[in-house]
This record gives structure tokens, C-alpha cells and sequence, in this order.
């Protein structure tokens, strides 16, 4: 089976769905990664952008993911940008790589970022010829509940991560321009409770949720 994460961001992979993507990994499936930006100059320094490369590497391994897909497009600019343009980049990752499952950002986050991938998704996921069977947003901590105001993350769809929490907090902590200390919720302390509250909401130890947006059987 394959799979396809798009991450608006670095490091929003493993906040959404680290455990997850590793669960995949272990259960035999193939994961691809997309990352839709990159920092340029002069907001970011270059060596800032050299850096990230770096732990994008580190934490992708520790995941297994298999592939990524960069679209480079600038962080913190996508509504900027022509929405066609967008879409038409993620389609073409996404009719290549004829995921059978997807995890997209949610459409309520904070980040304008993560509001216009959500879109861009779905225009990306449209009935075709190859097209995903089943399609989940996943929560982003800081953006997702930062943004509850514009619209509610309400899960309904569980993924028991209890196995891979280890993995999801070493690849977090790969991204280490990104890791905050306690109480930031992108500490890793943060991290590991907010799977542990997730989890008790459907009687597992630690689990991360998501909001099915599609599924066909």
C-alpha cells in the first residue's frame, strides 16, 4: 500500500501524524512525503535553509520514510501565490505517485499555509483515474489548536501509535531549530501528553486523531 503525507512545513509531518507514518512503515507500506515549502532569504538565512535539509534527512529516516517530494515553493507566502499553481504542483505529485491513502493538513489551522494545502488537497484528490481510497487531516499542534476559533478539530478516526510514540519524539527531535521547551506545545513534553489525551479518548495509551474526510470500500 502507499501512502502520501503532505506537510505544508517541515517537522508538521511528525506533529500530525509521526507515529502514524512509522506505523505504516512497520506494517510493510511505502510513505511518501510531501513538503510544500522552503525558507528563502531574507527572512531565513540560507544556512538556516542548509540546516533544515539536514534534519528533514534525520527524521525522515527515523520514520522510513521512502520518498520526498519537495515543491519549494516560499513558507509563509502561499497565499501569494496563483491557488492554480498550487493545485496544479500537488496534483501532479499526487497522480504520479497514486497514493492509496493520504494525510492532509486541516483546513481550520491557524497557519494560512496549512489552510490553502487543505484546499489545494482536495482539488488534488477529485475523482479520477488515481485517486486515493482514503483520505485523513491531521491536527498540527500549535496551528490546529490556535486556529479553533475558524473551525473545530473534531476527530473521529483513532490511529493507537502506543508501538511508535518513540519513533514520533526522536523524529521531532531531529527537527531541532524546532523543538521548544516545556510548557511550548512543540515541546516534546507537550508532544507525548497530547498522545496520551488522545488516546485516553478512545482507551489506548497514546494515540494521534484525524478527521476522515473520505473513505471508499
Amino acid at each position: 500500500m502507499k501512502v502520501l503525507v503532505v506537510a505544508p512545513h517541515p517537522d508538521d509531518e511528525v506533529l500530525g501524524c509521526g507515529g502514524t507514518i512509522s506505523k505504516h512503515v512497520a506494517d510493510g507500506d511505502e510513505v511518501g512525503l510531501c513538503i510544500v515549502t522552503r525558507t528563502f532569504p531574507p527572512e531565513w538565512p540560507e544556512d538556516f535553509h542548509e540546516t533544515r535539509l539536514v534534519e528533514i534527512d534525520k527524521s525522515r529516516t527515523i520514520l522510513g520514510i521512502n520518498k520526498i517530494f519537495s515543491l519549494d515553493f516560499e513558507t509563509a507566502m502561499l497565499d501569494s501565490i496563483p491557488q492554480k499553481t498550487i493545485n496544479s504542483k500537488l496534483s501532479e505529485i499526487v497522480e504520479n505517485y497514486n497514493p492509496d491513502i493520504m494525510y492532509i493538513p486541516f483546513g481550520g489551522d491557524l497557519h494560512r499555509d496549512h489552510r490553502v494545502i487543505f484546499e489545494s488537497c482536495l482539488v488534488s484528490i477529485r475523482p479520477r483515474d488515481n485517486f486515493p481510497n482514503r483520505v485523513l487531516s491531521y491536527e498540527t499542534l500549535s496551528e490546529t489548536s490556535w486556529g479553533a476559533h475558524i473551525s473545530p478539530f473534531v476527530p473521529n478516526y483513532y490511529v493507537d501509535i502506543e508501538k511508535h510514540i518513540d519513533k514520533k519524539l526522536k523524529a521531532m527531535k531531529a527537527y531541532s531549530s524546532e523543538v521548544k521547551e516545556w510548557p511550548d506545545q512543540r515541546s516534546l513534553e507537550s508532544i507525548e501528553n497530547h498522545a496520551k489525551a488522545r488516546g485516553s479518548e478512545v482507551g489506548v495509551k497514546v494515540a494521534e486523531a484525524f478527521m476522515l474526510i473520505r473513505e471508499i470500500k
